[in-house]
């Protein structure tokens, strides 16, 4: 027992964006024995964590203030900005010594801004992005791909292994988002290949179900097929992680592959897809729910609508 009291020491942490991802990452931060705080940003905390008993503070700001440790976590990059620099900010709150983790998924150009501006305050700053969605949210299994000091990640790993499994230091501030952008094309196009594959089979006159039943056994398997595969199959294209956030993400590989004069050509076309459902009125659509372009183009779907 005393062993694991040196293993958990209590800290106050602040937890910005507590949405589809956030509300089990701040419970698995409370069921750790942390004292967590938050604020009302954009939507009230949810009732599980108030009843975990979550604290709430009027602003970012006063979150900052309140803690020893802040984590971020909202959808883009000017989201993050005015979280961390605008009116009532976590800037504004801020005293030497703290520590603020950004597990937003955003512009790797902008964080490196982001992390100086903190530094010249007098704390440390890092850049944590995540993969798994909400199921490995839910879970606490989330890939955590981590950018910025040794010392302040060896200060954030007891935190980041209350809600991941895989965390891994990458480089400097900013490399973490480099890999989540390399992360979000792998996924991407892997559900693009599963959708591809589920559409053929069906149109073809096989069972999908019993498709991808095979498929999982062979040198194809992967997690793209085994979880969004399904969704595919049983049409559950609720979110999970929207489309108009997988978006964002592929902008920010197109954007940085233009920089560096890098073609990404099948990106490209994940994101004409992604973008063929988003005009089909589906950005709020599970990512898998690129099948559904797919299925347009081929006017044949992979499976009944439930």
């Amino acid at each position: 027992m005393q062993e694991d009291a040196k293993e958990v020491e209590m800290t106050t942490i602040g937890f910005i964006g507590t949405g589809i991802m956030g509300v089990p990452m701040a419970g698995h931060l409370l069921d750790g024995g942390h004292s967590v705080v938050t604020t009302t940003h954009r939507t009230p905390p949810a009732k599980e964590l108030l009843d975990k008993g979550i604290k709430v503070a009027t602003n970012a700001r006063q979150v900052a203030e309140q803690s020893e440790v802040v984590i971020v976590m909202v959808p883009d990059t000017p989201q993050v900005e005015s979280v961390l620099f605008g009116e009532n900010s976590v800037a504004g709150g801020l005293s030497a010594g703290k520590l603020v983790i950004d597990m937003s998924s955003i512009s790797p150009i902008e964080t490196q801004i982001f992390a100086k501006k903190i530094n010249d305050l007098g704390c440390d700053y890092l850049d944590a992005p995540v993969s798994g969605g909400e199921v490995g949210a839910k879970a606490a299994s989330l890939t955590i791909m981590v950018g910025g000091t040794e010392a302040a990640f060896q200060r954030a790993n007891p935190i980041f292994s209350l809600m991941g499994k895989n965390i891994t230091l990458v480089g400097e501030n900013g490399a973490g988002q480099i890999t989540k952008v390399a992360n979000q094309i792998v996924v991407a196009l892997n559900i693009e290949a599963v959708a591809e594959a589920l559409v053929f089979a069906s149109k073809a006159g096989a069972d999908p179900s019993k498709v991808r039943q095979a498929l999982m056994g062979g040198l194809a398997s992967s997690r793209i097929l085994e979880v969004h595969g399904e969704r595919m199959i049983n049409r559950t294209f609720e979110p999970g992680f929207r489309i108009e956030l997988h978006q964002k993400d592929l902008n920010l590989a197109l954007q940085g592959a233009k920089t560096l004069g890098v073609s990404l050509p099948n990106t490209a076309t994940a994101q004409e897809l992604f973008n063929s459902c988003a005009a089909n009125g589906g950005s709020g659509w599970d990512h898998s729910g690129m099948v559904r372009a797919l299925e347009l183009m081929a006017n044949h779907k992979v499976a009944g609508e439930s």
